[in-house]
């Protein structure tokens, strides 16, 4: 083994296989043991078998590079809708994960500065300094939070009431620590020693799902409150090439509200997904407002997405509609996907014939506004697609409010395992926020997930449900303090580092 791992080609596929490996930790194939074999032995590679800086970068370079070629390789299909973009697939395909792969390139660099060695305090640098990349990741150039090692629990609930407290990245490093743990058994402890670490870790994990097992049972013996009216989730599932070519617009808005079932006469909220009438803008909705008038009644409101401009920029807006088109409330996106919805470096990379992957060549704008809407007594925060994923980020006014709302067009993912991670995000937003999150997507996942992160309702085909009904919980403390107590603990895990290299020293 030694010999082999001595031989640079060798050492490089072992941890290009273990990153692959990785991955299938990852909703939705959710094997989490893979992770106590994968992460220990990188880790172990890392101590004994590589000294030099440059190799150490290029060993998490590599597991990063497998590790993010695995699980998101479903990007390249948004690429095949557009002949201008086919030919950069193959270059998205290894450009893309060998940009990403650069974070763990990171993350095995700096922990050769410490010289680590086959003792406890080598797991927490590794760990800290790991998490602290993946924070980092989530925030630099935009964010990209996607597939954090933590996300392997996402189908252990009881695990993940933590997140009320903690919050997502400090959630992270805890599951990396616990990870990491298997590699004590190549550390020269006595065994009794390794037993206690063993059995305490034990411990700490089982009182953790016992205590989110209970927080989960209690709260489904929670009377639910009756909203005083129906929010129907649509899932048009309307295919996304239809979206990219001149539309009969009266014969798609027809076609949304014969698959709406708009007849009832009470109070109904219809909830339809992102940008799901191209080819105009939100201005151009009042020519189709007799429509509007026919077929929705006073009771009725009507949440989309659509495309809206204001002083020549362009935005990607979820609108807030009577029965006569009247707009009550618009969210102008905040957070915009890249090449998806604007062109980075655009005016260079127009001039080779790029543009965004999107409909149109001028590229959106990003707002700034996050505001509550209140409809039918009922208020609600509003995110488009992505927006869902970052962690502290939901509710920046700190304000009051009954539910996420989180409208998508997961079509771009294509039939591949994308819908499936994304809808995981909602789990987990869920149950920091303490909120209940209803998402409605065209070609994905449309869900309503309740405060403990447990799915209620979903559809995946073409569709609708109904919500009438809710459970509500106390604010969470993650809610209140935000990404703050993420702080605290590289702060409690830099003081364990710091005692443990003081002992073994002496």
């Amino acid at each position: 083994m030694n010999s082999i791992l001595e031989n640079k080609a060798y050492l490089f596929l072992i941890c290009l296989f273990l990153g692959i490996l990785t991955s299938f930790s990852l909703p939705p194939y959710n094997l989490v043991f893979i992770n106590f074999l994968t992460l220990p032995l990188l880790l172990f590679i890392l101590i004994n078998h590589v000294k030099k800086k440059t190799i150490s970068f290029f060993v998490g370079w590599v597991f990063g590079f497998g590790y993010f070629i695995s699980n998101l390789y479903w990007i390249i299909n948004s690429l095949t809708f557009d002949e201008n973009f086919k030919f950069i697939i193959p270059f998205a395909l290894i450009l893309i994960p060998l940009f990403l792969g650069i974070f763990y390139g990171l993350v095995t660099f700096l922990c050769n500065f410490f010289n680590l060695q086959n003792k406890i305090s080598s797991i927490l640098i590794f760990t800290i300094i790991f998490g602290g990349i993946e924070f980092l990741r989530s925030f630099i150039f935009g964010g990209f939070p996607w597939n954090l090692i933590v996300f392997s629990l996402s189908n252990n609930l009881p695990s993940l009431q933590i997140l009320s407290y903690i919050g997502t990245y400090s959630l992270n490093i805890l599951s990396i620590t616990i990870f990491l743990l298997p590699i004590i058994f190549f550390f020269k402890y006595k065994g009794l020693t390794k037993f206690l670490i063993f059995s305490l870790s034990l411990i700490l994990v089982l009182i953790n799902f016992l205590y989110g097992n209970l927080i989960i049972k209690n709260f489904e013996k929670k009377k639910k409150d009756d909203l005083g009216s129906i929010i129907r989730v649509v899932s048009p599932n309307i295919p996304i090439e239809r979206f990219l070519s001149n539309q009969n617009i009266e014969r798609n808005i027809n076609e949304l509200i014969s698959l709406s079932d708009t007849h009832n006469l009470e109070k109904i909220l219809f909830i339809y997904p992102e940008g799901i009438i191209t080819s105009i803008y939100f201005k151009d909705l009042e020519f189709f407002k007799n429509i509007f008038k026919k077929n929705y009644n006073i009771n009725h409101k009507v949440i989309l997405g659509i495309n809206s401009i204001n002083q020549n920029k362009i935005y990607n807006s979820l609108v807030a509609l009577n029965n006569e088109s009247e707009l009550l409330y618009k969210y102008n996106k905040n957070k915009l996907v890249p090449f998806g919805e604007f062109l980075p470096f655009e005016n260079f990379l127009k001039r080779i014939g790029l543009k965004k992957i999107t409909q149109g060549y001028q590229s959106f704008s990003a707002d700034d506004k996050r505001e509550i809407f209140e409809i039918n007594k009922l208020k609600f925060i509003p995110l488009i697609c992505y927006e869902i994923i970052y962690s502290g980020k939901i509710n920046p006014n700190k304000n009051y409010y009954d539910f996420i709302l989180n409208i998508s067009e997961d079509g771009w993912f294509g039939k591949s395992i994308g819908p499936k991670q994304h809808l995981t995000h909602s789990i987990f937003r869920s149950i920091e926020e303490g909120k209940n999150v209803i998402r409605s997507t065209n070609n994905g996942i449309s869900a309503f997930v309740n405060p403990k992160g447990q799915i209620i309702k979903q559809i995946s085909e073409k569709g609708y449900f109904d919500v009438n009904e809710i459970k509500r919980v106390n604010k969470t403390h993650f809610a209140k303090q935000g990404n703050k107590i993420f702080f605290y603990f590289v702060l409690i895990y830099t003081t364990f580092i710091v005692i443990l290299k003081i002992r073994e020293n002496k």
